[in-house]
């Protein structure tokens, strides 16, 4: 299983969602660290960038980077956050 790292950002990001989006962001974080490849979480690389998108829920997107075996959670939040990479 690979190592998780949170940046500071993620953080920041993630106590802006409403608890229910916490949640549902927490639930998609298990599956990413068991499986990244879950069929829930649609991951796919954020086009023209080193960043993989995940879904949390059909709203909130989290991006991270992974290598072999660590995933570095960069940010958290709603769809409009893909502007920013």
């Amino acid at each position: 299983m690979p190592v998780v790292i949170k940046t500071k950002s993620f953080d920041e990001n993630f106590l802006q969602l409403s608890s229910e989006e916490q949640k549902q962001t927490i639930k998609a974080l298990r599956f990413l660290a068991e499986n990244p490849r879950h069929p829930s979480l649609q991951t796919h690389k954020v086009e023209g960038t080193v960043f993989i998108e995940a879904y949390a829920s059909m709203d909130i997107r989290i991006i991270f980077e992974r290598t072999s075996d660590t995933i570095v959670l960069r940010t958290v939040g709603h769809h409009n956050i893909l502007k920013d990479f």
